[in-house]
């Protein structure tokens, strides 16, 4: 069984950075797109990036467009996201998500606060 496991988050202060992790464990079929996933107390999950697994297309939300950076290593079947720049409003539990052609894979979120 396919398995998510995120680490990289923690408690950062404004302006500082993070490198979030995911590494899948087991092979995942007709992968198509890696992607980060983020939910603050009372909001709705909201899609942070994405990459697609041939690294040619990226997508950003606008809020962190230009700080943050998806990246992917499918040798190791990892996908990163380097934030930096973080602002309090940065602050929620980030989601890491495998999306192919048969199904989501969701990792079990871990996370992050930008706080003074």
């Amino acid at each position: 069984q396919v398995q998510l496991v995120e680490s990289g988050g923690g408690l950062v202060q404004p302006g500082g950075s993070l490198r979030l992790s995911c590494a899948a464990s087991g092979s995942i079929f007709s992968l198509n797109f890696l992607g980060w996933y983020r939910q603050a107390p009372g909001k709705q999950r909201e899609l942070v990036a994405r990459i697609s697994i041939g690294g040619v297309v990226t997508n950003y939300a606008d809020s962190v467009r230009g700080r943050f950076t998806i990246s992917r290593d499918n040798g190791k079947n990892t996908v990163y996201l380097q934030m930096s720049s973080l602002k309090p409003e940065d602050t929620a539990v980030y989601y890491c998500n495998f999306k192919s052609s048969y199904r989501d894979y969701w990792g079990q979120g871990t996370q992050v606060t930008v706080s003074s």
